[in-house]
């Protein structure tokens, strides 16, 4: 990538949306939404025509270049509603040809045949004539009927220029019309999306790259959008997490340049940060040649539409490789990271255990074996006794609804004795959380997931690692390390892949 702005252009590109004292929005969407339409009969004419162009492209035995685009450009226009019609059809209308297929399973039943030993056993195993001919040919053909019609479609739309993120944006629609509508029709043409997608995105198809404060400015604002974990705060901020002692690299597809599909950020350090405060505060950072530790503590995907396909698996063992080859001195590779669920699930905890309990004292025994089923002691005797001394007024409530009461506030922060008296029950929930809580077999924090089925261990959980008001509404301040042991990252992704094992450092068993 080539330098096309000088510093000072950048910074007038950039003042627009970072200022000191504001924080920008999160992810925007892949796409700039439609304007609203002044008027609404208008967009089903709209919506037609782009089903025109549709169904001219899929019809086609090869889509016309012309249509395609005619589809690309309308298709960007319409507004959210216009959107999910056309999806609809694409989903419906384009489906596998079922009656084909059943004509083509039904020749194919009667031209096998069972054998006289009693097994089912096709006469093209013993034959070498028409009947295995036949055979062959109907396995072809019913290969090609189970390929739904829009199959072809989408393949060339991914041969078009700027075909590979129309097609992004499209599943970002689709992600959201089946958060709307959960037919199972949807889900089949989301499924084969997403399973076009993993392949045209594989990791051979992609470049690494390493950002950097030269690059042009376009791609550095893209950098200050898309940032999901720590919002960048301003020119300095950015600046700061490109220079000396911090690395950025993003994977770039040559179908969408200019804009990363993913990016980390890391910090070189002499050990594990243990606080977010650490990394990001302007303070000089230590000689790359002292690092021992690389840190990764931000990444961010910038396609919604790539929900699901796991692209930063690749990113973080490309980096890895790259900063072992480039830094012999760094040995220790970890995160420091979020805990987003962390506080819903521990107000639901609470939540459901308080209403257990009103639920005995209302209907006195008559509950009490089905309840006592349910029932758990979220806090100890004595984190119960510490958090009663830490209120001046309690009414006579439990431990847990005190509890629930000062969490949903974020004001306990600013108090040094409720924070004292709730360090040691949330750090000892929050180790509970990450290595307990599960479904479907998998840890239930998606940060933990993602890191876990990667080859990480839960190596060291920090209080009050992240002050932000997005932080302590998250996670009550706690962060946690993840650490990647070279030496066991395979181990460690295939044990939790088959079982849901979650290695953990000494202290957190």
């Amino acid at each position: 990538m080539t330098r096309s702005h000088t510093p000072k252009s950048l910074a007038v590109l950039l003042r627009a949306r970072m200022h000191p004292d504001s924080i920008p929005s999160p992810l925007p969407a892949p796409s700039p939404p439609a304007s609203p339409d002044p008027n609404p009969s208008a967009r089903p004419a709209a919506a037609s025509s782009v089903r025109h162009w549709l169904h001219a492209s899929i019809s086609a035995a090869s889509p016309p270049p012309a249509a395609l685009e005619c589809f690309s450009d309308g298709y960007r226009s319409l507004d959210r509603g216009g959107r999910h019609e056309i999806l609809r059809s694409l989903a419906t209308d384009y489906d596998v040809p079922r009656a084909r297929v059943r004509d083509l399973m039904r020749q194919y039943l009667s031209v096998s045949a069972t054998g006289e030993d009693g097994d089912e056993q096709p006469r093209a195993e013993r034959e070498e004539g028409g009947a295995a001919s036949a055979l062959y040919r109907m396995e072809r053909g019913l290969r090609d009927a189970l390929r739904p019609k829009h199959a072809g479609f989408l393949e060339a739309m991914n041969a078009q220029p700027g075909g590979l993120k129309l097609l992004a944006v499209i599943r970002a629609d689709l992600l959201a019309l089946l958060g709307e509508e959960n037919a199972p029709v949807l889900r089949a043409l989301d499924g084969y999306l997403k399973e076009k997608l993993v392949t045209w995105l594989s990791p051979a198809a992609l470049a690494l790259h390493q950002i950097t404060w030269d690059d042009p400015a376009s791609l550095l604002e893209k950098i200050v959008a898309y940032e999901a974990v720590h919002p960048i705060r301003n020119l300095i901020d950015l600046k700061r997490r490109l220079g000396v002692g911090r690395r950025c690299f993003g994977y770039f597809h040559p179908a969408i340049p200019g804009e990363p599909l993913i990016f980390i950020e890391v910090a070189l350090l002499k050990d594990m940060a243990t606080s977010i405060q650490e990394v990001l505060l302007d303070v000089p950072p230590i000689a790359e040649c002292e690092a021992k530790c690389a840190l990764f503590y931000s990444i961010s995907s910038t396609q919604p539409g790539l929900s699901g396909i796991n692209l930063g698996k690749f990113l973080l063992k490309r980096v890895i490789d790259m900063l072992r080859k480039d830094m012999p001195s760094v040995q220790i590779f970890a995160t420091l990271s979020p805990i987003p669920g962390f506080m819903q699930w521990l107000l639901a905890k609470l939540a459901s255990q308080i209403k257990l309990a009103e639920a005995e004292m209302q209907e006195g025994n008559s509950l009490e074996g089905a309840s006592s089923t349910f029932r758990e002691s979220i806090l100890f005797p004595e984190e119960e006794k510490m958090i009663h001394s830490a209120i001046d007024q309690v009414d006579g409530k439990q431990g847990i609804e005190l509890l629930q009461d000062i969490l949903k506030s974020s004001q306990w922060v600013k108090s040094d004795k409720l924070s004292a008296a709730l360090k040691s029950p949330l750090m000892r929930l929050c180790a509970r959380y990450l290595t307990r809580e599960k479904i479907r077999g998998k840890a239930l924090d998606a940060v933990a997931n993602f890191h876990l089925q990667n080859g990480a261990m839960v190596e060291r959980i920090n209080w009050m690692a992240d002050q932000s008001e997005k932080g302590i509404e998250q996670s009550g301040g706690i962060m946690v390390n993840y650490l990647y042991r070279l030496e066991n990252i395979e181990e460690y992704a295939s044990s939790y892949s088959a079982t849901g094992l979650i290695h953990t450092s000494p202290s957190l068993s």
